[in-house]
């Protein structure tokens, strides 16, 4: 075969001694190196494409993670200036500050000094956060809840917005009322309001009881002379002092109703709005709080009505703590401040203050009298009481979880828990706790005996006692439950630890409004006293009830006992 191998031949057809090697490369070498050279390529530049693409993505994902962090950051010191502004705004310590619409001749001293007994966490100049509560449900302003639902008749139906004095308008002073169509009252609450205690015409209030024996109610109930509140009508009010609310607007919105003496209305209708330059306080008190009238203070189920509108003021105005507490009336010290010193942030009397104070901002709530519970007495209230989480997901204007909400408001303030469960079977055995009438002094025109309304309580419980102790199928501990010798926490604890709560109708069995879901009550009614209070509040709150109606006041302790075996059976004991 021909070749052409010489320089000459080459440059003859055009070949460079460059493309000799490689068409020699070429033709005269083995295909099997080269291949794998050019597998060795593809490889080399797989790796270097998934080593770019890699780069790439760690890129991206190192940028991303930046991102990440810098939200976080960003949303951690978010949070951190909105707690500093809330508590900053919310939960100032308790002293007095000079407003900045303040008279100049105005003087500022410390303000709401405690009650001897009382103390604030560690800290006298402390308001209390609201606790978690499980059947906590939102409290809204809206126009939409029903006309005599649950919800309007438990205390959020306080709806239409009544402004008697706008803060645009004065640039100082501003009042308000939040009426309810159903319960026809108003939570009324109002800014820079002066009280004047010498213009308050009362006793004291805040003594001990033995100290005031024979004292007369009237003397401790208020009467109001013109001016003793009134507020800040700032510089614009032509120098002029003014009625804050008229008859109609009082007869329309804080009605007398029922009640022979309407502590509120009074106070409102004594209300003045003074100018600038006449509007002087000895002190200032900065923190919301509630003015509060008693009536029947030392009787447990009137109390209650109070707590219970006082804590739905508190609500119904969105208060961001715990309000604090001036009781406007001259009652003397009872036992029941226990629970409104647990319950709220502080407490002082009206006569405790020794000349005008001003509140930045004061809240009237309705008077018991005007609550659910007691109106229930009169009128049918078609309430079913259910959980929190079922009304929640299936709202229902024929349910309420509003009094479980409050009764877990009671057990909180005692630091006791709200999110406990009862066990089926107890380790420890079902507590039967038989509530006690017991003889005290109540107040200064108690003769200090207690009106039995069962004649033959102590043979009762005796008999109870011996059933429980030889009851073979499961343990009972029946507890003897002499309330007035026990303090308000003592007895809250009682009420939350019991499976099955006994006792003649009384004020005492008011305290199952803080009872645990799935407690049985049994009260013994005797003929005199067949009242609804307790089967009620038993209602409203979902809880089994059982009577014993008496013919008279003599209970037949068989009969007792074979209606609490049954109740026992029913829970598996």
């Amino acid at each position: 075969m021909w070749s052409c191998t010489t320089n000459s031949c080459q440059a003859a057809i055009g070949l460079s001694p460059r493309l000799k090697i490689k068409r020699k490369t070429q033709f005269t070498s083995s295909p099997v190196p080269y291949l794998e050279r050019e597998k060795e390529k593809q490889k080399t530049r797989l790796l270097q494409r998934d080593q770019r693409g890699w780069e790439r993505e760690s890129s991206m994902m190192i940028r991303r993670n930046l991102w990440l962090v810098k939200i976080l950051v960003f949303l951690f010191a978010l949070n951190s200036l909105s707690f500093y502004f809330y508590f900053s705004s919310n939960s100032k310590p308790f002293t007095s500050h000079q407003s900045h619409y303040q008279n100049p001749q105005s003087v500022t001293v410390n303000r709401l000094p405690l009650t001897e007994n009382h103390r604030f966490q560690n800290h006298p100049r402390y308001s209390k956060p609201w606790p978690i509560l499980p059947s906590y449900l939102p409290w809204s302003q809206t126009p939409d809840v029903p006309f005599r639902s649950c919800e309007a008749y438990f205390g959020n139906g306080f709806t239409r917005r009544v402004d008697l004095l706008r803060p645009e308008k004065t640039h100082a002073g501003w009042f308000r009322c939040w009426f309810s169509e159903t319960l026809r009252s108003s939570v009324c609450e109002g800014g820079s309001v002066r009280m004047a205690p010498e213009r308050i015409r009362m006793s004291a209030g805040g003594e001990s009881l033995e100290e005031v024996i024979g004292r007369k109610e009237e003397e401790e109930l208020p009467v109001f002379e013109d001016g003793a509140f009134e507020i800040d009508g700032g510089a614009g009010s032509d120098g002029e002092t003014s009625r804050l609310a008229t008859q109609d607007f009082l007869n329309e919105y804080v009605p007398e109703g029922e009640v022979s003496r309407h502590t509120m209305r009074q106070l409102i209708g004594s209300v003045r709005v003074v100018p600038a330059d006449k509007f002087e306080c000895h002190e200032w008190v900065e923190e919301p709080t509630l003015l509060i009238t008693r009536f029947e203070y030392a009787n447990l189920f009137h109390t209650v009505t109070d707590w219970y509108s006082a804590y739905v003021a508190s609500r119904v105005t969105g208060l961001p703590n715990r309000p604090h507490l001036v009781f406007v009336d001259g009652h003397c010290s009872a036992p029941l401040e226990e629970t409104w010193n647990a319950l709220f942030s502080s407490l002082r009397y009206a006569k405790n203050f020794t000349g005008p104070v001003c509140f930045r901002h004061a809240i009237l709530s309705p008077l018991g009298y005007e609550t659910a519970m007691f109106k229930g007495l009169t009128e049918e209230i078609n309430c079913n009481g259910a959980s929190a989480q079922d009304l929640w997901q299936n709202p229902d204007d024929h349910r309420t979880a509003r009094l479980s909400e409050f009764g877990e408001m009671v057990r909180a303030a005692f630091g006791l828990p709200v999110h406990k469960h009862r066990a089926e079977k107890p380790v420890s055995g079902h507590n039967v706790l038989f509530v006690r009438r017991e003889d005290y002094l109540a107040h200064p025109r108690h003769g200090g005996k207690v009106e039995s309304r069962l004649s033959n309580e102590e043979e009762v419980f005796n008999f109870l006692k011996s059933w429980a102790s030889n009851h073979k199928d499961c343990k009972i501990n029946l507890v003897n439950g002499l309330f007035a010798h026990m303090s308000m926490k003592e007895q809250v604890r009682a009420i939350q630890d019991a499976s099955v709560i006994i006792g003649a109708h009384g004020a005492g069995l008011t305290h199952i409004v803080s009872a645990m879901p799935k407690t049985v009550i049994l009260e013994i009614i005797s003929s005199q006293y067949r009242r609804p209070h307790f089967a009620l509040i038993a209602h409203w709150k979902g809880l089994e009830y059982h009577a014993i109606n008496l013919d008279g006041s003599y209970a037949n302790p068989p009969t007792v006992v074979d209606k609490l075996r049954m109740i026992m059976r029913s829970l598996r004991c």
